[in-house]
């Protein structure tokens, strides 16, 4: 059974991913902070958390698929003018320094077989932007370039690399940035949902699975051809 490790796993799209990768087959070792959801647990954001990530994982065996979906989210991010230098540096440190710590311990089992996968989780953030979310924005538009250089670096040795870019998902993650909205903005949590849902033309936001079902075909041998590609998870619309 071909090992994956997927890092946040405990909730939201990683552990919708970690289900459904397990479903199709895939001894998936799920990475988290929190150890919730059986996950081990570590601080991905350092350089000795990520070896000890895959050195658990390749207890279970070579690593053959690498699901790099842990982040903080915009809950305490701001404008460029207000953003403290702490609150960016923790940002990139665990939604880019990371994917790219874990690609390069993770490597040489991916190459091995001549059939690794890595998919990084990026954002619709990623390509439009918005006000409010400089840390995050950028560091999920880091995310793609990483994912073009890696896909071309990889292609010798049969590794594919893949973005997917979701839009809202009613996550862990996305409610606390709605908390955040709320309070400075004065209004309720329910409101701010409101008006994320409105701005989709299906009237509502996008479902975990949704996501992790991407993940997990872009995960599969049946994704070979596809590498260096960015796809939107957002229900047809741009953000």
């Amino acid at each position: 059974m071909p090992v994956a490790l997927v890092t946040g796993a405990s909730t939201g799209i990683g552990l919708a991913a970690a289900r459904i990768m397990q479903a199709a087959g895939f001894d998936v070792v799920g990475i988290s902070r929190s150890g919730r959801e059986g996950t081990v647990v570590a601080d991905l954001s350092t350089e000795h958390g990520v070896q000890e990530a895959v050195a658990r994982a390749r207890e279970r065996g070579p690593i053959r698929a690498l699901v790099l979906n842990a982040a903080t989210g915009s809950a305490r991010d701001g404008a460029p003018a207000d953003l403290t230098a702490a609150d960016w540096r923790e940002t990139m440190a665990i939604n880019l320094d990371s994917p790219f710590l874990m690609i390069r311990e993770a490597w040489d089992d991916l190459a091995a077989d001549g059939a690794g996968r890595i998919v990084l989780v990026s954002s619709t953030a990623a390509t439009v932007g918005a006000a409010g979310m400089t840390a995050y924005s950028a560091s999920k538009a880091g995310i793609l370039g990483l994912m073009r250089v890696v896909a071309k670096e990889g292609a010798p040795v049969g590794i594919t690399c893949n973005a997917v870019l979701p839009g809202w998902v009613r996550t862990e993650m996305s409610e606390r940035s709605a908390v955040a909205t709320a309070e400075r903005e004065g209004r309720t949590v329910a409101s701010v949902w409101a008006e994320r849902e409105a701005g989709y033309a299906a009237g509502r936001v996008v479902d975990p699975d949704e996501v992790g079902h991407v993940i997990a075909f872009l995960a599969s041998p049946q994704a070979s051809g596809v590498s260096g590609e960015e796809l939107r998870v957002a229900l047809g619309e741009v953000w």
